[in-house]
């Protein structure tokens, strides 16, 4: 056992009790002043010990935690990531001092009080220029995204916190130590030592996967799912069954109002009418229709998708202008500056079909629900462009794709790559993408030589283009630009886009590269640190103003705009289009 002027041998699995020489019959008697410990204060003992080493690596990484990621974060949430950051850093030293000794053929020896006085003035002043050093950091992060809301009470708590989860995470990690050395000491009547101890870190290793990705993980999904469902049968406020036949839910629809979900009766009983779209482009307009299927609609993705599109053709949708196939995030929502910019831009002539594979919300869907967004992009796309591939040329209407965050996977899933995309869609509008997106990283990795991660540009900008402001000019600005038009919109601030497990031990480029306009210069790579800070920007990723992280706002007009290429629109309608959509789409009970 080490502490404070102790070894790290329990640390380590070194160490045990002496064993008596056999035949032995006298016993020395304890000395009378020294009273004996009881079993109780030895186990207490052993929880709190720690060793010197692992005490440096938690110091150094804990520090490294307050530089900035992508997004202001709080006291809590540092709190949090300095004390998951300092227990790996614990971890990772006492293995190097373990294998460290094992090279140098020595026991662990007594870390003196003088080392550890070392150790404690060290940790006052880092851990204490460090937190100054993150808060400032944040503040200037708040400062490039206009974010004024600051908790002291919080940034005081943020030790505190960090300290309670460095704790808990080392209980954890001793309780595995020691199922293993019980695992071990098992297999040791039937099997050599060293086997017994490579067999016995098998099975610990295996059963704490077992229970992280079956128990645990597994029993979190069902239980979310359980409670995101009752949800799912309530209505938000303020919307109303349709009146329209233009609406699933509506009269005549084939799709009854109770099976479209929360977000599908939020889809379909909103959005503006032929009129507010008349006294914005000042022409008579006409009503958008909209098409939705919920998870209650049907059972498999397949006839969920098949019914979404028969209602879309019964309303007309087949017959307007402009058809856009949206693919919904989790919980089935679409955002509506998405399709109400859409509405607007199209003068009303136009139809919209989307339907729901989930019941979880967006950023959860985002780590557990890739392959059912995969099937439905895919669905439900082949159920339009079965029927749309049926009319006669002349009479098709222009088909478009848009998906956001999880909804630009399941969007992607249906096209094969840059000509499928071309030859079966007017255009595409993809927002927000994940970093795992099949054809996004395609298009990324395999960008023209000289173009950032941030801002790529693919084949000269030919069919695929990216950008984080389309208002300000889509690079490369001049190549031509013709035929069908893929857009990807991606803040540099966005943690969906860069989020990646290899975030872990590999250094991206998009970090070594000049940053983006709302990304601090100090930030840097370090590794298991980022991870755990990009990780935790993902739930918080859309409370930051408009145009920053993953809140997409005014970009769908500009992005739809560049997209579409109506006529007759100037850049003053399009900012004052912008003013109609923002009240829309603020934060409300019926977003993500």
């Amino acid at each position: 056992m080490d502490r404070p002027g102790g070894t790290d041998t329990a640390e380590t699995g070194g160490g045990g009790d002496a064993s008596r020489e056999p035949g032995a019959e006298h016993v020395e008697p304890s000395p009378p002043s020294r009273a004996e410990p009881s079993p109780d204060s030895g186990k207490r003992r052993r929880l709190l010990h720690v060793t010197l080493p692992g005490c440096w690596g938690a110091l150094v990484l804990a520090c490294l935690s307050f530089t900035p990621s992508l997004l202001p974060r709080g006291g809590i949430l540092q709190g949090l990531i300095c004390g998951i950051s300092a227990a790996i850093g614990y971890g990772l030293a006492v293995v190097v001092a373990y294998v460290w000794r094992a090279f140098a053929d020595r026991d662990a020896r007594s870390a003196s009080r003088r080392s550890w006085l070392v150790l404690l003035l060290s940790a006052i002043v880092l851990f204490g220029l460090s937190f100054g050093l993150g808060q400032y950091w944040q503040h200037e992060i708040r400062a490039l995204m206009g974010v004024t809301d600051y908790n002291v009470l919080t940034a005081a708590a943020c030790p505190f916190v960090a300290a309670l989860v460095f704790y808990l995470l080392l209980l954890a990690g001793r309780g595995i130590r020691s199922l293993y050395r019980w695992a071990a000491r098992l297999l040791g009547r039937w099997i050599g030592r060293r086997a017994a101890r490579a067999v016995g870190w098998l099975l610990v290793a295996g059963l704490a996967w077992s229970a992280f990705t079956g128990l645990l993980l597994g029993g979190f999904v069902n239980a979310a799912n359980e409670a995101f469902s009752l949800r799912d049968t309530q209505t938000p406020e303020g919307v109303h069954q349709p009146t329209s036949a233009l609406r699933s839910g509506g009269p005549g629809s084939l799709v009854p109002w109770d099976s479209l979900g929360r977000q599908g009766r939020a889809f379909t009983g909103s959005g503006p009418s032929a009129r507010d779209i008349g006294a914005f482009t000042h022409r008579a307009a006409q009503q958008p229709i909209r098409a939705y299927a919920g998870l209650a609609t049907s059972d498999d993705a397949e006839t969920r998708a098949a019914r979404a599109v028969a209602d879309l053709e019964r309303a007309g949708g087949f017959e307007r202008e402009n058809l856009l196939v949206m693919t919904t995030t989790g919980s089935g929502w679409v955002d509506p500056a998405a399709v109400d910019s859409f509405e607007y831009l199209g003068n009303g002539d136009s139809a919209t079909v989307a339907m729901q594979y989930s019941y979880l919300p967006s950023w959860l869907s985002y780590l557990v629900d890739q392959s059912k967004a995969r099937e439905a992009g895919r669905e439900l796309f082949d159920a339009v462009y079965d029927t749309w591939s049926k009319l006669p040329q002349d009479q098709r209407p222009r088909l478009f794709v848009a998906g956001e965050s999880l909804g630009s996977f399941g969007g992607e899933t249906a096209f094969s790559g840059e000509y499928d995309l071309r030859n079966r869609t007017a255009g595409t509008l993809l927002v927000g993408p994940p970093n795992f997106n099949t054809l996004f990283r395609e298009f990324s990795d395999h960008r023209d030589a000289g173009s950032p991660e941030i801002k790529p540009v693919y084949k000269e900008g030919r069919t695929v283009r990216f950008t984080d402001d389309p208002a300000t000019g889509i690079p490369p600005t001049d190549q031509p630009w013709d035929g069908t038009r893929v857009l990807y919109l991606m803040h540099p601030s966005d943690p969906i886009v860069w989020w990646s497990p290899q975030l872990a031990l590999s250094k991206p480029e998009w970090i070594g590269e000049a940053p983006g306009r709302d990304v601090l210069q100090a930030m840097v790579w370090m590794p298991f640190v980022t991870f755990w800070q990009v990780t935790a920007d993902l739930p918080f990723s859309t409370d930051v103003p408009d145009g920053h992280g993953h809140t997409y706002k005014a970009a769908y007009v500009d992005g739809w705009n560049a997209v579409m290429r109506p006529a007759g629109f100037t850049a003053q309608d399009l900012d004052r289009l912008k003013d109609i959509i923002w009240p829309e789409t603020e934060p409300t009970a019926t977003g993500p």
